[in-house]
């Protein structure tokens, strides 16, 4: 924690980016371990009347879900006791051998369970996890995958600003919402835009499964990659589905020809709050044993979402690196992450995917921002559009092969002006409310989504006539046709085509710029290439772990809000056990265990006090009533807001976690789909928090109000990435403050100002 310096070198130290990050102590007790726990399990397995009857250390009648399925599905075991029986350091040397071929490593691999893969994997060192994955790796062409969004969910904009990722090289571009009804017509912009700049981009929409399979099935997208799992049964519960439904949505998106891997990352477990004590490492082992099991062809991996408090614990970048070892291992697509903001610090932050750019990975990046980080409703990306300029230049420094090209000005211009032409083709022959002509050319020259111009209700009908006429690409393909575009016609029949004869569910499949497929089958990796080095050990590593970033419980229970502004602080009283509510006229207003108790300060830097007055504020100024509860025994923010939802009279809840994540729910969604989620609590502030109150109350009226959009920025990432270390340990103060013989309890607040 900050502290006054003595000496100017350790103020100016103080003020460098590196000096501003929190990292954290191991403990293997509650999963703040990267590799390595103590509670791992030793490797094993036992094979009787070709059935698993032990794995792992643990006999077949205390299997629970994961291991079930990992052993019906997931292990060859027709070579399971011969691989087992490997010396683990003996196959690690396997692995980095250049006269020992990958189809051996995969084989044996194949037979291995997840305390097995792990202990390999554990041999290696940095150096030797490139030289490893330049060998297994799926494919030998690598590849790589971008973002595109935009704030407004303009379709015209969508489709020129992916036709540049595309033209660039990127073979992949995923894109998300801000409003989850927008997937529609956001799907077929990005659709659009990508044959434009390359023949055989593939396209997702990451939403909710299944909206996303539906956008799949109308011919919008080619690719799926957002399909879940996790490493323990409990965070399934408190998650969604199982192993097996899981299975079930591959098959469905299989059926269609639609490509799809999941994504999985070290640490989700630990940030739900139910790890059981193993490392980050063993339990993405279960998950990706899962994905195996359930007929996927890859993964997305590297830590993805979770890098932002893994990096705060010793081994992060091995870890994640491991990771994407046992993707290969298992002879499944990677897309090995590089695409969460890991650091505030440069350094740090390039450390991160250097490795994998200089090895090549089936796609470097599980997505690179290729528009403005204002404009990403991804919350943003470890490398962004002022990025790709230097990995262009770095591809060409180390004579690796990134698959991104420059694009002087004037073929720029030629390419936007070819997609956001097609679009408004698009909108004048399917009755879609028209782009004008100057609208388009704002397109063109726009630099981000403050460039347009555009009513945003012409765009939400566009989404209601796709949805009202059951629009797909077979409509598109016609609409081009009629409007003498046969060109256009044509490129889009051709990615019809290719999608339908099955090619894209070859593992890691991509196509070329000639359409071409490239797969593991017709493009597989024919590298064959350590030895024993220096190992950080005993002493000295000690002495590494232990920085002075560290934080623990304490400073958070001591965290002081900016004292620059005034505050509001609040006192709660316990009124008693909340009761269900009957009047349509209230809002429940649903507080976490520690909220305005054991925290009392938000990653914003308010006081709970503050948020809370601004929420009821917004509440009474819609005319509704409000009653505040706290959650007693749950600290997942989806849980907290269903149980509040199903309490309140009119069916809504706004309810806030002590850091101050923010959700509005209706009781009749489940625990992960919600009307409005604010979730970065660094970058929420007051206003939001007032409008938060406010949209609760508008909904329980009936009414439809303006979502709430946070600001992003390259400084609001910085911020993110810096409080995630600290949600982690609030986490556990929030945990300590749970009172599992309650449920919940009605509390009235007092502000003093």
């Amino acid at each position: 924690m900050a502290k006054k310096r003595q000496t100017k070198r350790y103020e100016y130290l103080d003020s460098l980016e590196i000096n501003k990050e929190s990292f954290i102590r191991e403990d293997a007790s509650i999963g703040l371990i990267c590799m390595n726990s103590p509670n791992d399990p030793k490797p094993s397995i036992k094979i009787k009347d070709g059935r698993i009857v032990e794995m792992d250390g643990k006999k077949e009648e205390d299997f629970d879900v994961i291991d079930k399925f990992i052993a019906r599905y997931s292990i060859d075991i027709s070579i399971a006791e011969e691989a087992m029986a490997i010396d683990s350091t003996e196959f690690a040397r396997r692995m980095v051998d250049i006269n020992v071929p990958r189809s051996e490593i995969v084989k044996y691999a194949g037979g291995m369970t997840p305390a097995k893969v792990c202990e390999i994997v554990t041999q290696l060192n940095a150096v030797e996890m490139m030289m490893a994955m330049q060998k297994i790796r799926a494919r030998r062409t690598p590849g790589n995958q971008g973002h595109v969004c935009n704030r407004k969910e303009d379709p015209a904009l969508l489709a020129a600003d992916t036709a540049i990722a595309a033209a660039m090289g990127f073979q992949e571009i995923e894109t998300t919402l801000t409003v989850a009804r927008m997937a529609p017509s956001t799907a077929l912009g990005v659709l659009i835009g990508s044959q434009i700049g390359q023949s055989g981009c593939l396209t997702q929409c990451a939403v909710e499964e299944g909206v996303e399979l539906e956008q799949g099935m109308r011919g919008f997208t080619t690719y799926a990659e957002t399909l879940s799992v996790y490493g323990t049964e409990e965070v399934y519960r408190q998650g969604d589905d199982l192993p097996w439904s899981k299975m079930f949505l591959t098959a469905a998106y299989c059926s269609r020809g639609i490509k799809n891997r999941f994504t999985s990352g070290g640490g989700s477990e630990c940030l739900m709050g139910y790890p059981e004590g193993k490392s980050m490492l063993y339990l993405e082992a279960r998950c990706i044993a899962s994905i195996r099991g359930a007929g996927c062809q890859g993964i997305q991996n590297g830590g993805i979402d979770c890098v932002y408090f893994s990096n705060a614990l010793p081994m992060s970048q091995i870890n994640t690196m491991a990771e994407n070892i046992i993707v290969a291992m298992w002879d499944l697509e990677c897309a090995s992450g590089c695409d969460g903001f890991w650091s505030g610090s440069y350094q740090r932050n390039t450390s991160h995917m250097i490795p994998w750019m200089i090895t090549g990975t089936d796609y470097i990046h599980s997505g690179v921002g290729t528009i403005h980080v204002r404009d990403n409703n991804f919350g943003g990306s470890g490398f962004n559009l002022h990025d790709l300029d230097n990995e262009i230049a770095i591809q060409r420094d180390f004579r690796v092969d990134c698959a991104l090209r420059s694009i002087d000005e004037d073929e720029w211009l030629e390419i936007r002006r070819k997609a956001a032409k097609a679009m408004q083709i698009l909108c004048e022959q399917l009755d879609f409310p028209t782009y004008t002509d100057e609208e388009i050319e704002k397109v063109i020259f726009a630099d981000s989504s403050d460039d347009i111009e555009r009513n945003p209700a012409d765009n939400i009908a566009i989404v209601e006539t796709i949805e009202k006429n059951h629009i797909t690409l077979i409509d598109v393909i016609k609409a081009f046709a009629k409007a003498g575009e046969m060109e256009l016609a044509n490129l889009f029949l051709e990615l019809m085509k290719k999608k339908l004869s099955g090619d894209l569910l070859q593992t890691a499949a991509m196509y070329d710029r000639n359409f071409q497929i490239l797969s593991a089958i017709n493009n597989g990796n024919d590298y064959e290439g350590p030895g024993t080095g220096y190992r950080v050990d005993g002493d000295r590593w000690e002495e590494i772990k232990e920085v002075r970033q560290i934080i623990d419980e304490e400073d958070m229970r001591k965290l002081e809000p900016d004292p620059s502004l005034p505050h509001i602080e609040v006192k709660l009283t316990d009124v008693g056990p909340a009761a269900q509510g009957t009047d349509p006229n209230e809002v429940i207003v649903g507080l976490s265990p520690a909220f305005a108790g054991d925290i009392n300060v938000t990653l914003a830097n308010m006081t709970d006090g503050d948020i809370l007055y601004e929420v009821l504020a917004g509440i009474e100024e819609e005319g509704m009533k409000y009653r505040i509860v706290r959650v007693e025994n749950e600290i997942d923010l989806g849980m907290i807001a269903k149980k509040c939802s199903m309490l309140s009279g009119s069916g809504i809840a706004v309810c806030m976690q002590a850091k101050g994540t923010t959700v509005i729910h209706q009781k009749d969604l489940t625990n992960l789909n919600n009307l409005e989620l604010l979730p970065m609590a660094p970058l929420i502030t007051l206003p939001n928090y007032r409008s938060a109150g406010k949209n609760a109350a508008m909904y329980a009226k009936g009414e439809t109000p303006e979502p709430i959009v946070l600001d992003w920025n390259y400084d609001t990432l910085v911020a993110k990435t810096r409080a995630f270390p600290k949600v982690v340990v609030m986490n556990q103060v929030e945990k300590h403050a749970c009172h599992p013989d309650k449920d919940m309890t009605e509390v009235s607040a007092e502000f003093v100002k």
